[in-house]
């Protein structure tokens, strides 16, 4: 108890001292303002009304305010240039009169605002104002706004920040100083003041930064085409060129330009309607012209899927898409499997691999009613076995039906007992190669759609293959149905020379005397039509009308995947599409 007592006096005591503290302070604050008190946000803290009067007497005495323009520019305007003094009124008493002086230990913060505290001559401010340099023309300059930059290689596009300019809203510069001069305070940045024109557009422009992202993704992509060892790279070097962008900032790949870098592509890389260089089985090298054999770029196929591979903003290593396809890159686009078909010495040759698969003797169309088959190059589109062949007066049924240029054909020919020599000049087909059915039966077994049949015209003293090309035997003239199959040797290599023109063959032949149609072959002697006209042998030109299956089921009609035929005479549509192999015409009856 007696330590509580100690303790309690001792509580007693320094209660009694701080109460004496706390009164003592309130006395003091009955005169003087708050700790953390601002007036015009000068530091009044623990000053009486005297005392503030004197600081802003003081204050005015020698006034300058400090004005701070964008560019570094500094200027001032003092207190006697625009006859600054000092005015006061109750409102320090009153502020003061209103304190709770016992409120003193809060220490929160107390601003007040007067406005008589100083008073200026308006028209005077108002003048020095424009004197200011910071409006001069020197100092003005316009705003611009934000943009994109031009195309960088490598780099892309950019958005230029924009440039704030130095254009100065005078009025609310005039306001701004004021307010300053009224509050006595010695500096004003017009930066913070938000009296700068700004420019309409930022580089935080949403709109500004979408259709950068957007030229960017466009310009990024890199597509590789690959032609065989060939390659081209499209980059944004070249896509920077197919852009549009409008006022609203929306981007736009102009699909003509596109179509026009597709059809650049199709003129260097595409081969068909071109002339094929052999190098024959006889040896010496020819120049077969004509046909549609070869690469074909799909324009508007590939332009769409282009178009989409930009916008997409997706690289790529790719092949075009193709309307038609070919064996190969390089010296030759027929590769090593092909049909050799010379039609001066009525005699063919299947390579398959680089290997000879079967040579033999035929009949081409007939030449005296001008239903020579035509020369050049041909994918094979497609192969069918026992086809019915029909013609006007006739229906001829074969076994292994094999069309290469529209509505001409190779197929077995079972009514003929020769081949080979100069019976299509008198007694051909209709434009069809007939073959004896065994050679027929082999080239059907060996070959698929898309193979290459060249057919070209050249003479040779006899219908021997040269020495130097050892490629096996050449059946006679006139061939057995039975035709011989050499043992496979190399095929020749493609030539660059120019083969000599075709010597005509001659006029006259003799006409073999063909055999009457059985009932198992159903095939009736015709008299061809006057006004079937046979085909000339040149690009473009239209096939001679042959023969056409009756039946022609779907499952034994495939297509040659993207390859297709001229849609017509000198037919070179940037937009052809594949089509289903056409339907051909029978052979000339025997």
């Amino acid at each position: 108890m007696k330590a509580f007592a100690i303790g309690a006096a001792s509580v007693l005591t320094v209660t009694g001292a701080g109460t004496g503290f706390y009164v003592y302070m309130g006395k003091q604050y009955e005169t003087a303002f708050f700790p953390n008190t601002t007036i015009n946000g000068l530091d009044v803290s623990n000053k009486t009304a005297d005392e503030v009067q004197d600081l802003i007497a003081s204050s005015v005495d020698g006034y300058r305010l400090i004005i701070h323009a964008r560019g570094g520019n500094t200027e001032w305007i003092t207190g006697e240039e625009i006859g600054l003094s000092s005015v006061f009124d109750e409102n320090l008493e009153d502020y003061l009169d209103n304190q709770d002086a016992m409120n003193w230990w809060k220490l929160q913060e107390n601003q007040y605002e007067i406005s008589t505290m100083v008073t200026y001559d308006e028209e005077k401010l108002a003048k020095r104002i424009d004197s200011l340099n910071c409006f001069s023309k020197m100092y003005r300059k316009e705003p611009k706004d934000a943009y994109l930059s031009d195309y960088e290689p490598g780099v892309g596009f950019r958005i230029v920040p924009e440039d704030p300019g130095a254009v100065l809203d005078q009025e609310k510069v005039a306001k701004g100083i004021a307010d300053a001069i009224k509050n006595l305070k010695t500096e004003v940045y017009l930066e913070d003041l938000n009296v700068y024109k700004k420019p309409e557009r930022t580089s935080e422009d949403e709109g500004l930064q979408n259709t950068v992202d957007t030229l960017n993704r466009y310009v990024n992509v890199e597509v590789a085409y690959q032609f065989g060892d060939q390659q081209e790279v499209l980059n944004g070097d070249t896509i920077v060129n197919w852009i549009s962008v409008g006022k609203d900032g929306q981007v736009s790949l102009r699909g003509e330009d596109v179509g026009a870098y597709v059809k650049e592509l199709a003129a260097k890389y595409d081969t068909a309607y071109q002339n094929k260089t052999l190098k024959t089985s006889y040896g010496p090298t020819v120049t077969v012209t004509g046909g549609f054999y070869g690469w074909r770029i799909d324009q508007a196929e590939e332009t769409n899927q282009l178009m989409d591979l930009i916008k997409s903003g997706q690289s790529q290593r790719r092949e075009p898409v193709y309307s038609q396809i070919a064996n190969s890159r390089g010296d030759n686009d027929y590769g090593d499997t092909y049909v050799e078909i010379n039609l001066t010495t009525q005699h063919l040759f299947f390579y398959k691999n680089g290997k000879l698969i079967v040579e033999s003797d035929f009949v081409s169309g007939n030449h005296s009613k001008g239903y020579d088959t035509p020369a050049g190059a041909y994918p094979l589109t497609y192969t069918q076995r026992d086809a019915v062949l029909k013609g006007e007066n006739y229906r001829t049924p074969v076994k292994y039906w094999m069309p290469f240029n529209g509505n001409i054909g190779m197929h077995d020919a079972n009514w003929r007992s020769s081949f080979g020599g100069k019976i299509y000049m008198t007694n051909g087909s209709h434009g069809c190669i007939n073959l004896p059915p065994s050679v027929a039966k082999t080239i059907f077994e060996n070959i698929t759609a898309g193979v290459p049949v060249l057919c070209y015209h050249l003479e040779v003293s006899d219908n021997k293959k040269t020495s130097s090309t050892e490629k096996g035997t050449t059946t006679p003239t006139t061939a057995p149905t039975q035709a011989v199959t050499p043992t496979p040797t190399q095929a020749p290599a493609p030539a660059p020379t120019q083969a000599p023109s075709p010597t005509p063959a001659p006029t006259a032949a003799p006409t073999p005397t063909l055999p009457e149609p059985t009932e198992s072959s159903s095939a009736v002697p015709v008299t061809a039509p006057q006004n079937i006209q046979g085909p000339t042998n040149g690009p473009g030109q239209n096939p001679a009308e042959e023969s056409s299956p009756m039946e022609s089921p779907a499952a034994t009609q495939p297509s040659i995947g993207q390859q297709t035929g001229p849609s017509g005479p000198g037919a070179l549509g940037d937009t052809t599409q594949a089509t289903k192999p056409t339907q051909p015409l029978g052979p000339m009856a025997p």
